[in-house]
């Protein structure tokens, strides 16, 4: 693979044990901004500043501390931490499998490449047969003294391992209280109707990140001493409730 793995370990369950090379499967292409000073142009540096006497803190003199309330800490040296900390392990280990349909979205947070590492037998039979099935494999792992849970998962026959959230940090959409809304049929025939002549196959390489580009312009053209013309943005009115059939039709008669 292109990229350098940053993690082996072995994928385990019942008597499987497949070793793996973990690689990172998302790229983030963003452009970065540095603090300058504005007078000298010098790059600016975050100091750790001390809200009593307003001096710098160095590092050798900085403890971790828990609020148990307002002002109020308790002390936690290096040592007392290390005895939370996981044990470590290079086994990424399947507890059971369950439908992929069947894990909201809501759970996946970053996503890892697994190629099959040296003498890996079995690597596409897994593959293959999970991908069948529809199933993803719910699993813990321990990377860099921090413990995971993941989703196994299969598509195109390469593994995939994506982490998730555990459950008590989703916030339900119950505690939004929302109101229900009003629905007639003809509204709904009308969406569906819409919605259907606007489906296509999914080509997300159409799209392309125009807030990134529109910088890299203005870069570009302050290089070049251009002058910066400021445009104003173009604000779009939101449908009142009473015109949403009529906007459903008229958008239902632009794609027809």
């Amino acid at each position: 693979m292109a990229n350098k793995a940053i993690w082996k370990g072995s994928i385990n369950f019942g008597d499987i044990n497949l070793p793996i090379k973990l690689h990172t499967a998302v790229r983030e292409e963003r452009i970065q901004f540095h603090l300058l000073h504005k007078r000298d142009k010098v790059k600016l540096h975050q100091k750790m500043i001390c809200a009593y006497d307003k001096e710098p803190v160095p590092v050798e003199a900085q403890v971790k501390g828990f609020e148990l309330e307002e002002g109020k800490y308790i002390i936690m040296d290096q040592a007392e931490l290390e005895q939370a900390d996981p044990k470590s392990s290079r086994l990424v280990e399947v507890h059971d499998f369950a439908k992929t349909a069947e894990i909201d979205p809501l759970y996946f947070e970053h996503v890892y490449y697994l190629e099959p590492d040296a003498g890996a037998k079995g690597y596409r039979a897994l593959a293959e047969a999970m991908e069948r099935l529809g199933v993803s494999g719910i699993c813990t792992w321990v990377m860099r003294k921090r413990p995971y849970l993941g989703a196994l998962q299969s598509r195109g026959n390469v593994l995939r391992l994506t982490t998730l959230r555990y459950a008590d940090e989703i916030i339900a959409a119950s505690s939004l209280e929302l109101k229900a809304l009003p629905l007639t049929e003809k509204e709904l025939k009308i969406g569906i109707e819409l919605i259907s002549q606007l489906t296509v196959p999914f080509e997300p390489q159409k799209f392309v990140n125009q807030h990134q580009k529109r910088l890299q312009l203005l870069i570009d053209k302050k290089v070049r001493g251009e002058k910066i013309t400021i445009l104003q943005p173009r604000k779009l009115k939101p449908t009142s409730p009473d015109n949403l059939l009529k906007a459903l039709e008229a958008s239902l008669k632009k794609v027809a």
